[in-house]
């Protein structure tokens, strides 16, 4: 059983882990696994999620239909450490989904709180958004998480989604803000290769466009 596999590996050493993958890819889903399989263990873990994040309120929401509510709405201006340490008691892990709308400060906590607490952080979420740009709080999580685990889903022509491709109406977006949240107004994405990508959203990755300037 690799679940509880990683559950052991996560009892022994307290680690800032990063799950990423496009969208579709059952992110969300492993949450929901991992709290459930600490639960039947008599152990906690809580489950936190960025304010920025609006789909489903204060709930998870998988794409299979399962949803859970979280412990806490992060604020971005949060510090996640202190949060730890004065609104809650033992804690055996905590899972944070939505993980690319934190702050650089916000992954660096977590790390904080890795060292210091000794709680093992199992954080998931996308690398990229809909323009290929990164996120800031995935570009921090690349750069200093113990482990970093791809979670892989397929493009509609068989390879290996990696990007995520906005819809507005059914029609491809690539101009926008970075956020907007899946199934809020018109909005909907799908997935894709890198190919597909570049096809659906007719731009070269050379482009002007493609920025590293989200803070």
């Amino acid at each position: 059983n690799i679940t509880f596999v990683m559950l052991i590996l996560v009892i022994r050493m307290a680690k800032l882990y990063f799950f990423y993958g496009a969208m579709n890819s059952g992110k969300t889903t492993r949450i929901l696994q991992c709290n459930y399989n600490y639960e039947e263990q008599g152990m906690r873990a809580i489950i936190m999620k960025p304010a920025t994040d609006t789909k489903g309120n204060d709930k998870i929401v998988s794409r299979i239909g399962a949803t859970r509510k979280v412990d806490y709405l992060i604020k971005k201006d949060e510090n996640i450490f202190d949060l730890i340490i004065n609104e809650y008691g033992h804690v055996d892990l905590i899972l944070v989904d939505e993980a690319q709308f934190l702050t650089t400060r916000q992954v660096n906590q977590l790390m904080d709180i890795v060292i210091d607490l000794d709680i093992p952080v199992m954080c998931y979420g996308l690398r990229t958004d809909f323009k290929g740009n990164d996120f800031p709080g995935s570009r921090r999580l690349l750069a200093i998480a113990h482990e970093l685990t791809e979670i892989k889903t397929i493009c509609e022509c068989g390879k290996k989604a990696m990007f995520n491709v906005r819809l507005v109406n059914g029609k491809v977006a690539t101009e926008g803000e970075s956020v907007a949240i899946d199934g809020e107004g018109e909005v909907t994405y799908t997935v894709a290769c890198s190919k597909c990508f570049r096809m659906k959203t007719k731009k070269k990755f050379d482009h002007p466009e493609i920025t590293y300037e989200h803070e």
